[in-house]
């Protein structure tokens, strides 16, 4: 039987997550939920129903799994717990410094209605997260550092176009080469928050907007910006749509750690991510980690839970047998 899955909110990460279901066969799309009219959104995959979100109760027992797609910064927060009451859930929330406080929320209402959910799942947090952990535990003398980009951040992005005065945002995030030449030459460095990352957004304002206002309103943005080197770009909508309608990223993650009676060796752990389409590949993960959760449901889980509490088994549609046959 396949697992049913509902999207909540059908933009970037809500059409990777369609694409995404099609390349599952244990996978099914049941319904896509909108705040929109339901009749000004196209889905790619025929003959499924689009649903004004104040609806949603009526699919209670019809959605094994509903996958929240909507924005860190205002919705996740909001939509998570209230949809964790009578649906097994799932989302991309990357808000790193309110992951504990989102996660007892969640946690609280998956409980009451029991249900099962799990949040802050994608590539980082989510795949990273684990290799963070995964490396720590296996090189306990040492650092971890994560470099992200270059690429577009979409929770970034969203922060920006929230803000009063913003038609369309891109935000990148860089590396600074020197930091990464750094770890990888086994040295450990204790760096602050911009010497490893600067930040370029480029932005299209309304006409007549205050753009000092808004420039100011990105660099001082708390766990966003405020502890970058920020720069911002005004820029039209043509050259937003040639210059910028991708949506590519990437990352890594270096453990540098020494072994040996005295600390002798240096090792280093790298995990490297270039990716097309941030979005198509976040969602890839969301939906490895749905199947998960429909199993953990199906046996009784209930509450909120992280990457870091699913076994490995439960992302794979291949039985123990083929996992230990083909991949061990």
């Amino acid at each position: 039987m396949s697992i049913r899955i509902g999207i909540l909110g059908y933009g970037n990460l809500g059409r990777g997550v369609e694409s995404a279901i099609r390349q599952n066969e244990d996978m099914e799309l049941a319904a896509v939920f909108t705040r929109r009219a339901p009749e000004s959104v196209s889905l790619r995959t025929p003959g499924i129903p689009v649903v004004n979100v104040d609806e949603i109760g009526a699919w209670k027992d019809k959605i094994d799994v509903l996958i929240l797609c909507g924005g860190s910064a205002t919705d996740l927060p909001v939509q998570t717990p209230i949809y964790a009451k009578d649906f097994n859930v799932i989302n991309s929330f990357d808000t790193h410094a309110r992951i504990p406080e989102h996660f007892a929320a969640v946690d609280a209402a998956a409980k009451e209605g029991g249900k099962a959910g799990l949040i802050s799942c994608g590539w980082d947090p989510g795949m990273f997260s684990l290799l963070r952990m995964i490396s720590t535990a296996c090189l306990p003398d040492g650092k971890n550092y994560t470099f992200w980009g270059r690429g577009v951040s979409q929770g970034h992005s969203d922060a920006v176009r929230r803000i009063e005065g913003v038609v369309d945002a891109r935000q990148y995030t860089i590396p600074v080469e020197d930091a990464v030449a750094r770890v990888r030459a086994g040295e450990q460095p204790e760096f602050v928050t911009r010497e490893m990352h600067t930040r370029e957004v480029f932005v299209v304002a309304e006409e007549g907007a205050d753009k000092a206002r808004i420039e100011k309103e990105i660099k001082e943005m708390p766990n966003y910006f405020a502890d970058y080197d920020t720069t911002v770009h005004f820029i039209s909508m043509d050259e937003m749509k040639r210059d910028h309608a991708g949506l590519p990223h990437g990352g890594f993650v270096i453990r540098s750690g020494r072994t040996g009676f005295e600390n002798e060796h240096t090792e280093i752990i790298e995990y490297n991510l270039k990716l097309d389409s941030n979005p198509e590949f976040t969602s890839s993960v969301i939906i490895a980690y749905a199947r998960a959760v429909a199993r953990m449901a199906a046996e009784g889980k209930t509450g909120c839970m992280t990457v870091f509490d699913v076994p490995p088994a439960y992302l794979s549609p291949l039985s123990g047998e083929e996992l230990r046959a083909h991949l061990l």
